[in-house]
């Protein structure tokens, strides 16, 4: 592998991309959409995807937002995909959308057409769009006016569409927002939910993405659920991936139905996508056993991956114990994953899980083994693999300890005698103190000092007065003790 490690702020540069496609602002970040070849890259291998094919797989923004990403993260392809990020924006109405990628391509290549700015074009968009708005707002408050709910809905929801599609997406969820007050109806109730959803991924606010989705599952019908299931599975697998939950990622995304048509969620992803993301997070949090039962004899999944054919082999490899086979097919694969809009903030820390699972697995059989040996199968090029494993030591991922004059790595194997000597010393302290309670209680009943609970006096009548038997014991005593005086008078 010949590509560049990215620098150790990479981080950062994550976020100040994330930053200007959701915003459209730039940051103060200094390789973004540089003019220098040296600070405009954070690698410079050519990814395996074909540019056309691969954005041909998308619609809407996220097709925008990648083309956008590649041009300014990828050098070889940076000004292919600012050409085509331009036409993308002027073929909607979003201006920002446009300015951001213009704004690229003017520094990287000026005396390129498209780094002429287009004014005639921006004027008219925008003056359209104000036109537009101003129809929208007020198209809706004649309907407030005349109090009609559903039409209330519908001039809601249309303008909120509108907000989307000019880029403002703050302004879209105010809108989407004010539909839920005017449904009537369980589709109602998922379409505004679902734009929600939409908005808050586009706005790459994963936890509102979460809460949204949360509130479609609980009012789906049986013939709704199975319609959006899917599409409800794919955008928590998204926002599970990307607020770090790896494992409820794989979850999600492991359940998606490969018989939905992909024109239902290319506005946010691809099948491509999908087993890339399911195969990585499943990799990354489950063991060979579940990697087995949950992606390779899963028959959806089995599809998705049929697109990816290396996550498939990857997978495979690593539950047949092939660890270091494994981990060079997905180290061959990185720079794709590194323009991906989703998942290349996460790249680094998937692939350290899947390695040093990798290597806990490979070091598993062994009681002892050579540093030597795991570093021809692990070893990185001016990289220690000795510290890495102190590391793996040192957090508890590797039960073994480093013999750095014989250079071996020895397995801490368990001592059944020190076991058993720590458990009946437990046992035995346990029974101590329990017999020191139970002493301690015998004493204070004998010295009198227990404190009993005192009877509580319930009001009213007593409970004789309501047992029908002593009542009718006691009608009869007093009638004998009538009877005898009179007797007696």
């Amino acid at each position: 592998m010949t590509s560049s490690h990215p620098p150790a702020d990479a981080s950062a540069q994550a976020t100040a991309v994330d930053e200007m496609l959701v915003t459209g602002t730039a940051s103060s970040y200094p390789i973004i959409c540089s003019a220098a070849p040296a600070n405009a890259l954070t690698f410079i291998e050519l990814p395996k995807f074909d540019l056309d094919l691969y954005i041909q797989n998308y619609s809407g923004r996220t097709r925008f937002d990648r083309l956008l990403l590649i041009g300014k993260s990828c050098v070889p392809l940076q000004l292919d995909a600012l050409k085509a990020a331009i036409a993308e924006a002027k073929s909607g109405r979003d201006v920002s959308r446009y300015k951001q990628a213009w704004d690229c391509i003017r520094k990287l290549a000026p005396d390129e057409p498209e780094a002429t700015r287009d004014e005639a074009w921006i004027d008219a968009t925008e003056k359209s769009n104000k036109a537009e708005t101003q129809r929208l707002e007020s198209e809706l408050k004649g309907y407030k006016n005349n109090l009609i709910k559903e039409s209330i809905r519908m001039g809601n929801e249309d303008l909120g569409r509108h907000f989307e599609a000019i880029g403002k997406l703050n302004d879209a969820t105010e809108a989407y927002s004010r539909m839920r007050q005017d449904v009537s109806t369980t589709k109602h109730i998922i379409d505004c939910g679902m734009h929600l959803a939409n908005v808050s991924l586009y706005r790459r606010d994963w936890n509102m993405v979460l809460t949204n989705i949360g509130k479609i599952t609980g009012v789906q019908s049986p013939d709704e659920e199975e319609t959006l299931q899917s599409f409800v599975r794919l955008l928590s697998g998204i926002a599970h991936l990307n607020i770090g939950s790896y494992l409820e990622a794989a979850k999600n995304l492991l359940l998606t139905d490969f018989a939905v048509p992909p024109a239902q969620y290319n506005h946010v992803t691809s099948p491509n996508d999908i087993a890339i993301y399911g195969g990585l997070t499943a990799l990354a949090t489950m063991d060979r056993t579940e990697l087995q039962r949950r992606v390779l004899d899963n028959q959806s999944f089995r599809t998705f991956l049929e697109h990816e054919p290396h996550i498939r082999k990857a997978v495979s490899l690593f539950v047949s114990g092939r660890y270091s086979n494994c981990l060079s097919i997905l180290e061959s694969y990185r720079s794709d994953y590194l323009l991906d809009v989703y998942l290349r903030q996460h790249v680094k820390d998937l692939y350290k899980r899947i390695r040093t699972k990798c290597i806990v697995q490979y070091f598993l059989p062994f009681s002892r083994i050579t540093l030597e040996s795991l570093d021809a199968a692990f070893g990185l090029p001016g990289e220690s693999l000795e510290e890495e494993l102190m590391a793996m030591i040192r957090n508890d991922f590797l039960n073994a300890r480093i013999d750095a004059r014989n250079k071996l790595l020895v397995a801490v194997q368990p001592d059944p005698r020190a076991d058993m000597q720590r458990q009946s010393l437990k046992a035995a302290k346990k029974y101590e103190r329990d017999a020191t309670e139970h002493l301690r209680r015998i004493n204070i009943i004998s010295a009198g000092l227990e404190v009993l609970p005192g009877k509580v006096e319930k009001p009213g009548p007593p409970d004789e007065w309501f047992d029908e038997r002593a009542n009718v014991a006691l009608m009869e005593s007093m009638e004998t003790e009538e009877s005898t005086k009179v007797q007696e008078a």
